[in-house]
């Protein structure tokens, strides 16, 4: 028999945790309850039931409390001492791990840690939008982009090289947006952000 492991695509998870959570008080965002534990299980177990057999969560704030409260086992944890300087340090720190994995990796599917209305059937279709190592796919809600994004692997040197600050993987998505397929996922996910105190009582 034929193992399929050997020639299915891998698309692995990306999850971006690494915030401080500075207008939460200083809270970081991966340890917010939710459902009775940390955020940051809450988004590794969406990832996984949307397919993503690999997940690799890139810490940041308190990194050594994330580690000790919340429980991700099988998950590769990468630190980002430059956490601070934005999200874009934390999508280069988690493609540069990707890039080492032992597994070939063909995508990285990007989720946020901080947005858990968006969940595994949403991550489902956009993974299953994958079709080569070229792809570049994101969600989208009414017409606008969104998360999760994912990008393959033959992009990531580029988008790397792009993200800088706050802006994440912005301004090469924009570059780039005849190139994206989006992937509607209005009706299974709703893309809002944990942010604000107000934005807590999205958590349960």
């Amino acid at each position: 028999m034929t193992d399929t492991r050997d020639t299915r695509p891998l698309v692995a998870g990306l999850l971006l945790a690494a915030g401080g959570g500075r207008r939460l008080g200083g809270r970081p965002k991966a340890l917010l309850p939710h459902r009775g534990r940390p955020l940051v299980e809450h988004a590794v177990r969406e990832l996984r039931e949307g397919g993503c057999e690999v997940v690799h969560v890139v810490l940041g704030a308190s990194a050594g409390l994330v580690r000790e409260r919340a429980l991700l086992p099988g998950c590769v944890l990468v630190d980002n001492p430059d956490w601070a300087e934005g999200m874009g340090s934390s999508l280069r720190a988690g493609l540069g791990s990707l890039a080492a994995e032992a597994l070939p990796v063909d995508a990285a599917l990007v989720s946020l840690v901080d947005q858990p209305g968006i969940g595994a059937r949403a991550m489902d279709r956009v993974r299953s939008a994958y079709r080569s190592r070229a792809s570049l796919v994101a969600a989208s809600y009414h017409g606008e982009r969104g998360h999760p994004v994912l990008f393959g692997a033959d992009r990531w040197a580029r988008v790397a090289a792009s993200a800088v600050g706050d802006r994440g993987a912005r301004d090469y998505l924009r570059a780039h947006r005849d190139a994206i397929t989006l992937v509607d996922c209005s009706d299974v996910a709703e893309p809002y952000d944990i942010d604000t105190e107000a934005d807590l009582a999205h958590l349960e």
